[in-house]
């Protein structure tokens, strides 16, 4: 099972990042995660917890270590830029053997084009429909669309200074 969404964003790369990066402010902008408990700047290996608002209004705690934190880099042959963010769950059904998830977020954007966000969750462990899938990705919409909205505003506000 891996639950997934994906969405064009007509910002930056660089700008999408900024925004997916700044955890202090998912409150603002995000109807998944509401908040993003991690050491600031993030970095790989901090853990990372996730308070998460389904859309049913339940709550839960998702505590998740990051994996990956691969800033934009464009490949000098093609002028694509990409990015990656990556945590790994791990909750007691995890240390348990129950439930394994890894959620991978990745931009990508080609010269003259919008970024393309992109995120799955790669679920393992005999208990993977307890950790329900469906409203899983249900929540990686509202995500995606939360980030598009914000970065597009970010990109068409003038810079402060």
């Amino acid at each position: 099972m891996k639950p997934s969404a994906q969405i064009d964003i007509d910002a930056p790369l660089a700008v999408v990042w900024a925004v997916m990066t700044d955890t202090e402010r998912y409150g603002e902008w995000n109807p998944f995660v509401e908040r993003a408990e991690t050491a600031q700047p993030a970095a790989v290996s901090n853990p990372i917890v996730l308070h998460v608002v389904w859309a049913t209004g339940g709550r839960t705690r998702s505590p998740e270590r990051i994996t990956a934190l691969d800033g934009p880099t464009t490949d000098p042959a093609t002028g694509t830029t990409t990015a990656l963010m990556s945590y790994v769950y791990e909750g007691l059904p995890s240390k348990l053997g129950l439930v394994r998830g890894v959620r991978h977020q990745r931009l990508t954007q080609r010269p003259g084009g919008p970024t393309t966000y992109e995120t799955v969750e790669e679920f393992s462990g005999p208990l993977v429909r307890l950790a329900g899938p469906g409203r899983v990705a249900d929540g990686f919409r509202r995500h995606a669309e939360g980030l598009k909205k914000r970065a597009e505003q970010e990109a068409a506000s003038p810079p402060e200074g």
